[in-house]
């Protein structure tokens, strides 16, 4: 563990009852995570071998699970000091952050269930470390660093952003001219988008719900706002698990392929009378609001697989309801003055990770994602200064590096253009 800043938050290991015990545990569940992530085990081997973030700090505000850890590891052995804190209130595994808290490169300040304070106040604490390049999940570190240690930002190489939203924030900071320094977006790369937005927040999110609520999709009315890639890996899930599928949509063209993918596309004005378990994936805030809870059937299951916790307007449902209360473990259930019940789960924060039995996304998914991650971070240290201040693409060469690491884990041949076929595809006159 590095040495504690003096930023005012003590690492996680200094607030836990029994740190050494939730350590051994997290080291368990890194352990087993680590046994299915290929790309970062290559990964690691040449990082340790080759030094490639030697003399750097990376600050990092991530989901503190076990692939995560894996991750944060993975830099450390690659030379970098570390420091991390979770970028959700809920997501944090308290033995996972106790287990990289232990490691003598690495200091955690994450911890599950803290408030608003608190949580601010460790990314703070992230940011006394004075990182040189940031890894973020949903930009709040980015934001942090612009609007309150502004004095920071010449010594910062660069940065890598995970999520969609953290992309959306970060592109709308860099149009007004606020973003100062290089923005890798991670989330963009295909090896993450085509991977982790589809098939990993399909399944997580869905299985989250059913463990949770242990209920089964099956003959249920799933309704799925947003069909972006996460909202077309719910729908295509959902719809695999014999569920019928209305997704919503405000883009024309998503509304259209949703509509040639064989759902019900509808708003969320009609839609919220026909649906037994509502999905939001958009990013955006009030999705769901009062025009829609007071539309719902009884019993009717609202989670979020979007970012924040905004998705569902909560507070209007507070509003609505005569009575709240814990339904079930992870399960709010609001009941309306006429007797209906609508249940919230994950207190509307991100299902897959927030739930009391959430593990995030699957450990393979992840472990492209990660990939993509520690590239990203390898070249912002090499080749830093070819970028300048904005978001960036990952370069292709970086995407194309992990899938084919990934490709020889899986045993996986394929095929490779001739001299002749690149001449051809390279040519604009060769004709019929």
């Amino acid at each position: 563990m590095s040495e504690t800043t003096d930023a005012g938050l003590e690492s996680i290991t200094a607030r836990l009852d029994d740190p050494e015990t939730a350590a051994e545990e997290g080291h368990r569940k890194i352990a087993w995570a680590r046994q299915h992530m290929p790309i970062l085990h290559e990964l690691r081997a040449e990082f340790e071998a080759d030094q490639p973030l030697a003399g750097q700090t990376v600050g990092m505000a991530m989901h503190v699970e076990a692939k995560t850890a894996a991750l944060t590891e993975l830099l450390a052995a690659g030379g970098a000091e570390v420091a991390i804190t979770g970028c959700n209130p809920l997501s944090t595994h308290d033995d996972v952050s106790a287990a990289l808290d232990s490691h003598e490169r690495i200091t955690s300040y994450a911890e599950r269930g803290v408030d608003d304070d608190t949580y601010y106040a460790a990314i703070e604490a992230v940011i006394g470390h004075e990182p040189t390049i940031t890894v973020d999940d949903g930009m709040d570190m980015i934001a942090a660093i612009h609007q309150d240690y502004p004095e920071l930002i010449d010594s910062v190489l660069g940065g890598c952003e995970e999520t969609t939203t953290g992309v959306h924030r970060l592109r709308a900071m860099d149009d007004d001219g606020e973003l100062r320094y290089p923005v890798f977006a991670v989330n963009d790369t295909p090896m993450k988008r085509l991977f982790d937005n589809v098939h990993g927040t399909g399944e997580a999110a869905l299985s989250n719900i059913a463990m949770t609520t242990n209920l089964s999709f099956a003959g249920k009315t799933v309704v799925v706002a947003g069909y972006g890639d996460c909202g077309r890996g719910v729908a295509k899930k959902a719809k695999g698990q014999n569920a019928h599928v209305v997704v919503t949509e405000v883009d024309p063209n998503r509304a259209l392929e949703a509509h040639m993918e064989g759902y019900e596309v509808t708003t969320m004005a009609e839609a919220a009378a026909k649906g037994d378990v509502f999905v939001t994936t958009t990013g955006n805030r009030d999705v769901i609001t009062e025009e829609h809870f007071t539309r719902m059937n009884d019993g009717a299951v609202l989670a979020n697989a979007g970012h924040f916790d905004v998705e569902v307007n909560l507070d209007q449902l507070a509003d609505l309801a005569a009575d709240v209360r814990e339904a079930r473990e992870g399960v709010t259930a609001y009941e309306l003055p006429d007797g209906r019940r609508l249940n919230v789960l994950a207190e509307g924060r991100l299902v897959n990770l927030a739930s009391p039995v959430a593990m995030g996304h699957p450990v393979e998914i992840m472990d492209q994602s990660f990939g993509i991650q520690a590239v990203a971070v390898r070249e912002i240290v090499e080749n830093g200064d070819a970028y300048g201040a904005g978001v960036h693409d990952v370069p292709d060469a970086l995407d194309r590096e992990v899938a084919e690491v990934k490709l020889e884990a899986e045993g996986i041949d394929i095929d490779t253009l001739s001299d002749e076929q690149r001449e051809y595809m390279g040519s604009w006159d060769h004709g019929t």
